[in-house]
């Protein structure tokens, strides 16, 4: 009797903490410790609790004992991994395709570049491969920025070249934007504040004409840091706000961080603010972007191009073709019109 009723409290207790991972909107608890971390690899957890319901199936064969425990555990890892395999389809496994870009499109290109690690010649080709008019480089120091922006111009693409570093002393604390001429001239908006510990920025047309550009780097949501990751992202969900307003970089954070921030937004876990993202209206919102050394779709889509519903998203893709470069992100491209 006492087995039986361990056994019902042990199954009830896994039971609820499966369903806290697998569903932690529910209770609200998406930006929560530990929760937080594993949401973000909801692919990497249900393809783990697969592994381990097979596992539990062949023990529970071996051992006659315990087969009805066992055996349920088993049943509770592969609604876990049914859960969570259903909410990454309806994100969107990858839709790679993109119609002939028209004269009105803009690209967009975000890469993490840890610290300079590809090297000025390989970014600056994807720059020039992509047709960018906006790139968005968080953790890349203003002087390869610059030199970036010096090659491309000999490839025909002359780009204006905005940085920011909280310090010098960790590359990882600078953030880079590169903005093509044909969009004019940016001034970097210094009164709308700021992320808490990585750099972001706000550039603003100088004549009004352009998009406003927002590029991001919100600290990661590490235990000892997870009042900061929330406050940046709530910095994020204020000044994604306005007409014509893309925002690109390595957000920390997946759809379900985005619910986190604003629960009771009607477009949440769509975007923050008033932008939406670009990944998840294309079908690509489960193709992770980090860490390189797992398979795409085992990996956290933690970064993004966003927009406010006055730009339209014609495409989104997260390339794959870098993974040895050095950076631990994969670069991603968008391709939107303004309306």
């Amino acid at each position: 009797m006492i087995r039986r009723f361990l056994a019902a409290v042990v199954l009830v207790g896994v039971a609820a903490t499966l369903l806290v991972i697998a569903w932690p909107s529910l209770f609200g608890l998406a930006g929560a410790p530990i929760v937080a971390q594993l949401v973000s690899l909801r692919a990497l957890t249900a393809a783990l609790a697969i592994i381990a319901a097979l596992v539990l199936a062949l023990i529970a064969m071996l051992w006659a004992g315990a087969r009805r425990f066992l055996a349920a555990l088993a049943l509770l890892a592969l609604i876990f991994a049914g859960i969570n395999v259903a909410v990454l389809s309806t994100r969107g496994f990858g839709n790679e395709s993109m119609p002939t870009r028209a004269p009105a499109e803009i690209a967009v290109l975000s890469w993490n570049t840890l610290g300079d690690a590809p090297g000025v010649e390989r970014i600056a080709e994807l720059v020039v491969a992509e047709e960018a008019d906006i790139v968005v480089l968080p953790e890349t120091s203003q002087e390869t920025a610059v030199a970036i922006a010096e090659t491309t111009r000999l490839s025909g693409r002359p780009m204006w070249v905005y940085s920011i570093a909280f310090d010098y002393v960790a590359k990882a604390r600078s953030t880079s934007v590169l903005v093509s001429v044909d969009l004019g001239e940016y001034r970097v908006d210094d009164t709308v504040g700021n992320t808490s510990v990585l750099p972001s920025m706000v550039l603003r047309p100088v004549d009004g004409s352009g998009p406003t550009i927002i590029g991001v780097h919100p600290v990661a949501p590490l235990p000892n840091l997870l009042d900061s990751w929330r406050s940046d992202l709530q910095w994020i969900d204020q000044v994604c706000r306005g007409e014509h307003v893309i925002l690109a970089g390595d957000l920390n954070a997946t759809a379900d961080h985005f619910r986190a921030v604003d629960p009771t937004r009607g477009s949440a876990g769509l975007g923050l603010g008033e932008c939406l993202d670009a990944a998840l209206q294309t079908g690509n919102g489960a193709v992770g972007t980090w860490p390189t050394q797992l398979p795409a779709l085992l990996g956290a889509p933690i970064d993004h191009v966003m927009a406010t519903p006055d730009v339209t998203v014609t495409g989104f893709r997260v390339l794959q073709s870098d993974d040895a470069s050095g950076s631990d992100h994969r670069p991603i491209v968008a391709r939107l019109i303004l309306d």
